[in-house]
């Protein structure tokens, strides 16, 4: 069905007195079946931040032919301060929105349109990077100032802070069921596991009690988890857990997971992160998984992950998995002027499947530039057509020489293996990306501001009513078909 068409059904139901409008989903109090919601920071001389809202529909922030005195739309009940990113969750009818300024991480209804869902309690200070699983369950954040990795159960509402110096970011899988962390300049990851009854006994004697591979478990006399750090099975102790030499990685920043969720694409850094080589390592899952009792089979050895690891040269610290096709963007370093810039590259990766089982990658192209190892922003939207954002695009290899450049890049990727890249005119950083599928656009945060593009040919549509006060740093379609339509997981 149309995002019009869906919108037309929505009107008529409503008028019939029916509330469902779409996938079992209640229509909002609203009304409206397309909404782009804004996070918006220092939205006026007394709030640090608001959650608007927008019709996408018709591009306005009130409601359609009133005048513009009348309230904006807003997600009420929101109190965070600087929001920063979204977590966009439509399936579940949920957004999860994180506070820089005062380490907030709330959720949304986007049902009722407001804070009720509450803010995650049991984090440890400001997050450099937290998500939460899609039922909601489990909350995984990485405080870099306080060498923190924190755990939350929400059904429990029990917190495991592991000790981790200088990690810095997290990854978790669509199913919520593995989390891997990322420790600054560092050539290893690490994952949490759930204890089962038997395990937190036979641990709760603290670290000489612990499987080797376990870098911390938490309560100490009576831990309910432990971090694990991801090691070649060379060996197997006593309670089940294989340990051995570190696996190494080249400046791991983050995972993507397959289309069945059983691997996971490890994104090396490399020299843009301080590394030597940026590629791409494939992992099974199985082992890792947090959940009790459902891990299986072993992590490879370390000859075993080099065989299943391919060089990216163009850079990767950013990805975006389409079925068997994953889209690879990173930093490339060059020489200019006698310094070191970096040159943004988006390499097309092919995944295995059927019987071909062997990861191949093409030939880099260029997109915007942007600060290296920056958490970028990707997503997929109408026309086939993948957007990809960039912040510090101004300090890139474009600039320097002089060339065109911009933060936004539209890419078409109508033929995945020879897709076609457009830079966008420079208006700011890149910070969100939304898009309103079906209507062909794409609803961006750029330069602190909301801007609108066609995703037919890229050309900027009138954004003169979706403006916000403040700035606004990211954006997320609330209707989306699915949690795909997501720039931050």
């Amino acid at each position: 069905m149309s995002a019009a068409a869906a919108l037309v059904v929505a009107a008529a139901l409503a008028g019939c007195g029916k509330t469902i409008y779409f996938a079992g989903r209640v229509l909002p109090p609203s009304g409206l079946a397309n909404r782009v919601l804004i996070a918006v920071q220092n939205p006026s001389a007394s709030g640090g931040g608001a959650m608007g809202f927008v019709d996408a529909f018709y591009d306005i922030r009130y409601k359609y032919n009133s005048t513009n005195t009348a309230p904006a739309f807003s997600i009420s009940g929101y109190s965070g301060t600087l929001p920063i990113s979204i977590q966009n969750m439509p399936e579940e009818q949920v957004g999860a929105v994180y506070g820089s300024g005062d380490g907030s991480f709330t959720l949304i209804n986007y049902a009722n349109e407001s804070a009720t869902k509450g803010t995650v309690s049991g984090l440890n200070g400001l997050s450099s990077s937290i998500f939460i699983s899609r039922g909601l369950s489990y909350v995984v954040a990485a405080n870099q100032s306080s060498h923190v990795l924190t755990v939350v159960n929400e059904a429990t509402s029990a917190s495991y802070p592991f000790n981790l110096p200088g990690v810095y970011r997290v990854s978790m899988n669509p199913g919520g069921s593995i989390a891997l962390a990322f420790v600054q300049n560092s050539n290893y990851i690490y994952y949490p596991r759930q204890l089962t009854s038997a395990q937190t006994i036979a641990f709760s004697g603290g670290p000489s009690s612990w499987p080797t591979a376990a870098v911390d478990c938490e309560p100490y006399n009576e831990p309910g988890w432990c971090l694990f750090q991801a090691q070649s099975p060379d060996h197997i102790d006593a309670t089940g857990n294989y340990y051995g030499a570190p696996l190494t990685f080249d400046r791991p920043v983050k995972a993507v997971f397959s289309a069945d969720g059983g691997t996971a694409y490890i994104l090396n850094c490399g020299p843009e992160c301080g590394g030597t080589t940026a590629s791409v390592s494939s992992m099974p899952v199985a082992p890792m998984i947090f959940l009790v009792g459902q891990q299986s089979g072993t992590l490879p050895t370390q000859s075993a992950l080099n065989g299943n690891t391919i060089a990216i040269p163009g850079g990767a610290s950013n990805a975006l998995v389409d079925s068997s096709t994953m889209y690879v963007v990173g930093q490339q370093p060059q020489q200019v002027q006698g310094q070191t810039l970096f040159a943004g590259n988006l390499t097309v990766m092919n995944l295995p499947t059927g019987s071909a089982t062997a990861m191949t990658a093409s030939a880099p192209i260029s997109i915007s530039d942007g600060a290296p190892g920056a958490v970028s922003r990707m997503l997929e939207a109408d026309d086939n057509t993948l957007w990809i954002g960039m912040t510090k695009c101004t300090n890139g290899v474009r600039a320097a020489k002089g060339l065109p450049y911009g933060c936004l890049t539209m890419v078409n990727i109508s033929t995945p293996s020879t897709p076609t890249a457009t830079l966008l005119p420079y208006i700011g950083d890149a910070t969100g990306i939304a898009g309103v599928t079906g209507l062909h656009k794409v609803y961006t945060a750029e330069g602190g501001q909301v801007y609108i593009y066609s995703t037919v040919d890229g050309s900027a549509k009138d954004n003169q009513y979706v403006t916000v006060t403040g700035t606004a740093y990211d954006v997320a379609y609330m209707d989306g078909l699915t949690d795909a339509n997501n720039t931050v997981y």
